[in-house]
């Protein structure tokens, strides 16, 4: 049978009241009282019921997490970061896997606010009306990271992406590349994405660019698309939105006959493991994946805790790492 508080406040010979200011530290309590109710609690194997308690509390210390991918190596690394303070904080995170679905991610914050999640971290491509709509609903603390709303809306957590486009997209020509190619997931599909190819767009000269559309984002789906666009157009330099995207890149000018760099240059965002383990290394611009997750947890704590936030969109510093691939 299940044990219950009355169970315990009757073994420790005190009220349930008494038994509820031990668990949850409301109260001063004396030792002795103190002692006999955790030794109760040990005896008889009790354990607190977190839905009760955060019914009574309306807290639940839970906040919910939904990202597009949970097996990205880059998804992994902000995952870290969030749950890494969400422990400091005494929370627990609840991960969910969206596969960038529109209609997923609405259901999914419908989902978080059955749950009673205390806040919600808000991980992916794209932040149409219907999220909105959504969060609006749910009436609770949403923080966006990685991405950001257009409006300012809702709080974020992010890099100057179109920044941090045309610093790649000047690196290159800098680099003595002429014709340039952002690869990415299609246009209107990400916020951030559309932000980056308006920066490699905005480097000055009349420089040739082409997007390189991806509709899935993924390795194996960008690999023919992109050899057929050397072909296509002569391309010297690839921005590429994602560490997945550039190793695509590079192997699409391999499987082509080319090398990379001597007729390719290739820079890519992100800097997971992937960017190092690829030949030869991948220059990216890099972007601080744990401090995305920390930064947004942090923030999500202070909403919750009404605690003065002087800035609602965090933007964070990127940096180029130089590699062989360029």
């Amino acid at each position: 049978m299940t044990v219950t508080i009355y169970d315990v406040a009757r073994e420790a010979k005190v009220s349930m009241a008494t038994v509820s200011r031990v668990l949850n530290g409301t109260a001063v309590v004396k030792e002795e009282t103190k002692k006999r109710v955790l030794d109760a609690i040990a005896l008889l194997g009790y354990r607190p019921n977190a839905v009760a308690r955060g019914l009574a509390s309306k807290r639940t210390r839970t906040i919910g997490v939904i990202v597009p991918d949970v097996s990205a190596a880059f998804v992994a690394e902000v995952v870290r970061g969030i749950e890494d303070i969400a422990t400091m904080y005494e929370y627990h995170i609840i991960l969910t896997n969206s596969d960038a679905q529109v209609e997923r991610e609405v259901d999914l914050i419908g989902t978080m606010w059955e749950k009673q999640v205390d806040g919600i971290i808000y991980l992916t491509n794209a932040l149409l009306p219907e999220h909105v709509a959504a969060f609006e609903s749910a009436q609770i603390p949403v923080v966006l990271c990685a991405t950001e709303d257009p409006e300012r809306r809702i709080p974020s957590v992010n890099i100057d992406n179109r920044q941090a486009g045309r610093d790649a997209g000047r690196y290159l020509l800098d680099k003595g590349c002429r014709r340039l190619a952002f690869v990415s997931i299609p246009g209107g599909q990400s916020v951030v994405a559309d932000r980056r190819w308006h920066g490699v767009q905005g480097c000055e000269g009349n420089t040739p660019f082409v997007r390189i559309a991806v509709p899935d984002g993924r390795y194996h789906t960008a690999l023919p698309l992109v050899r057929e666009a050397l072909t296509a157009h002569g391309i010297d330099g690839i921005v590429a939105d994602s560490d997945e995207l550039g190793l695509a890149s590079i192997h699409a000018v391999q499987d082509s006959g080319g090398q990379v760099p001597a007729d390719v240059k290739v820079i890519a965002f992100d800097n997971t493991r992937m960017a190092e383990m690829v030949r030869p290394e991948m220059t990216v611009i890099a972007q601080p994946m744990y401090d995305f997750g920390a930064v947004s947890m942090r923030l999500l704590t202070k909403l919750l805790k009404d605690e003065p936030v002087e800035n609602y969109s965090v933007t964070l510093l990127h940096n180029i790492v130089e590699r062989q691939s360029t």
